[in-house]
């Protein structure tokens, strides 16, 4: 996988399997009690073929970078992402890999009592025991070097981290990470990708803190830019 990936290795839980399952364009990294790459593989093509065929019907849905909104019924993974983009004022895209790992999340707590799915930077989690996840930041001086304990209580749980300096992700920001806490993952990844928008130089931090904090669903939040970090909400921060 390369260095492009070494942040995987800051997701700590060490009595889990570990495994990786690649479909296209979606690579997770998935912990679970057991080795379930059939059931992964058999999850994400299910909902990539939703999302796919969402798209074939709506094209805007794939292209805009504004919350959109359908009078019609539309599948529950179409239906996260739509509302995850209304709260957090960007297109529907922007929760696609949070709602991937939620997705398949669920779909794998069939199996597993605990599961952490890490999808480019975003994190679904249901587990028993504390989790420590590393905060990816690139050109910071503090990349790698700052994490967050993260206690499920044996509950969804998503970390999302958003980045205008390094992946493929769109971003109109500069900020090196910004990670938010929230219940929905796909909510957590729009977010990151909002708040990140927001942000060009460290001097925007407070005013991205103050406007991540108004997004319902939002329950904490980390903004990294140069060699300042800014936080806000009932998060535990940690040294790697």
């Amino acid at each position: 996988m390369g260095p492009k990936r070494t942040y995987r290795n800051l997701i700590r839980h060490h009595h889990l399997t570990a495994f990786r399952t690649v479909v296209k364009e979606t690579d997770l990294h998935v912990q679970a009690n057991k080795r379930l790459t059939t059931e992964t593989r058999e999850s994400i093509l299910s909902h990539r073929a939703t999302i796919e065929s969402f798209i074939d019907q709506y094209p805007e849905f794939a292209s805009s970078l504004v919350p959109l909104t359908f009078k019609t019924p539309v599948p529950p993974i179409i239906a996260d992402m739509l509302q995850a983009g209304l709260r957090a004022g960007v297109g529907p895209m922007a929760a696609v890999a949070g709602a991937i790992a939620a997705h398949v999340g669920a779909d794998l707590l069939m199996y597993s009592s605990e599961i952490i799915i890490e999808n480019g930077g975003d994190v679904f989690l249901q587990t028993h025991q504390p989790v420590t996840i590393g905060i990816f930041a690139n050109q910071s001086v503090l990349n790698l070097r700052l994490g967050v304990e993260v206690l499920c209580d044996n509950r969804p749980l998503s970390v999302c981290t958003s980045s205008g300096t390094f992946g493929h992700s769109h971003s109109q920001g500069k900020a090196d990470a910004v990670t938010v806490f929230s219940s929905s993952c796909p909510l957590a990844d729009a977010a990151a990708t909002a708040i990140g928008n927001t942000v060009q130089t460290k001097f925007d931090i407070d005013a991205a803190l103050e406007f991540g904090k108004h997004i319902k669903g939002v329950k904490g939040l980390v903004v990294i830019k140069d060699d300042k970090a800014g936080m806000w909400g009932d998060i535990k921060i940690v040294r790697l």
